[in-house]
């Protein structure tokens, strides 16, 4: 019989690239099946000997027989903050692995709901608690036969936009260094809002960095490739969050700094608490929270009251354990991509 192999669903995209890229380093290339709805991107690992498949969590189709030959599935979680729709996807692409004889998964959950608890107020981790739980229930009732991991990944230093009204550094700074510098910032000053239904204040966000988390997610993965029998984390949830708790005024305050940095421009950033309804009216919000024709603006709005009650604010020490080093800082992350984009 042929020897299984480790899948990876979705296979591109930023996490689940980054899990690729520090997986293929660590076993050979001809031990992965990846799948994604876009195989084409995968053609590095495909000439490395990987085997390339497609599917698309939106196409129950695609999803038939495509885990065949795999025996530990890495399933990294459907890309929106939906709640019914992303937990049927999940279920669904659970339930084919189970049919191709998958034996082990390991699930990329989110760092909301405290440490490893069961309730949130957060509507982009409610998905994730129902498919936690789907998995629980799948290793009690088709034990031994059926086991699992959850990795709670921090939530990214790169995904700060999300919790700051989608404030972008670069688009102060491309307005401040081009020629509507004066227009823009009123001849080398300016203050910024960002509008959120939030204070900025404590509790904060334990963040992580995205890439980082990719390459301790493949590193545990890589274990239970060497020792399944013995693995420490069977049957287990694990919290990959950051070494740091940064409230969203420090986020922002770190921002300014670097936008200060670069444009040489005395330029104030600020958070202004407003109502979920001022927030979600906002023109250039609905357009980014939007989901299968559904405007989830307000159920986003959430992840604030979610942060507000400590629910990110909890320091593991296993992604320091995991990498094997002092995990990066939110700083040194946004720095070194301003850096990739405007030069050192």
């Amino acid at each position: 019989m042929a020897e299984k192999k480790i899948g990876i669903f979705p296979a591109s995209g930023s996490l689940g690239g980054s899990i690729v890229k520090h997986l293929s380093s660590l076993i050979p290339a001809s031990s992965l099946i990846l799948i994604a709805r876009r195989p084409d991107s995968l053609a590095e690992y495909s000439r490395q000997g990987a085997v390339v498949r497609r599917a698309d969590y939106d196409e129950d189709s695609s999803l038939d027989r495509v885990f065949d030959g795999v025996g530990v599935l890495l399933l990294i979680s459907y890309p929106s903050c939906e709640h019914e729709h992303r937990s049927r996807a999940h279920r669904k692409a659970i339930d084919a692995a189970l049919h191709s004889g998958v034996k082990h998964i390991f699930y990329t959950s989110l760092a909301f709901a405290g440490n490893l608890t069961q309730s949130t107020d957060a509507l982009v981790m409610r998905a994730h608690l129902d498919t936690e739980a789907y998995l629980q229930e799948l290793g009690r009732t088709r034990a031994p036969d059926f086991t699992f991991t959850i990795l709670r990944e921090g939530l990214y230093h790169e995904s700060f936009p999300i919790y700051t009204s989608f404030f972008r550094p670069q688009e102060i700074i491309d307005a401040v260094t081009g020629e509507n510098n004066r227009r823009q910032t009123g001849g080398g000053h300016g203050e910024v809002l960002i509008k959120i239904p939030h204070d900025g204040s404590a509790p904060g966000v334990a963040w992580a960095n995205r890439d980082e988390l990719g390459e301790a997610s493949a590193k545990i993965v890589n274990l239970y490739m060497h020792d399944p029998l013995g693995y420490p984390f069977t049957n287990s949830t694990l919290l990959l969050s950051g070494p740091k708790v940064l409230m969203l005024n420090e986020v922002v305050a770190i921002l300014e700094k670097l936008i200060r940095e670069r444009t040489d421009q005395d330029i104030s950033i600020k958070i202004k608490e407003v109502s979920v309804e001022e927030y979600a009216n906002q023109p250039h919000v609905p357009p980014l929270l939007t989901y299968h024709g559904v405007d989830l603006s307000r159920e986003w709005a959430t992840a604030w009251q979610a942060i507000r009650n400590g629910e990110c604010a909890v320091v593991s020490p296993v992604l320091k354990e995991i990498l094997g080093r002092e995990p990066e800082e939110f700083e040194t992350t946004i720095r070194k991509e301003l850096a990739r984009q405007y030069g050192s």
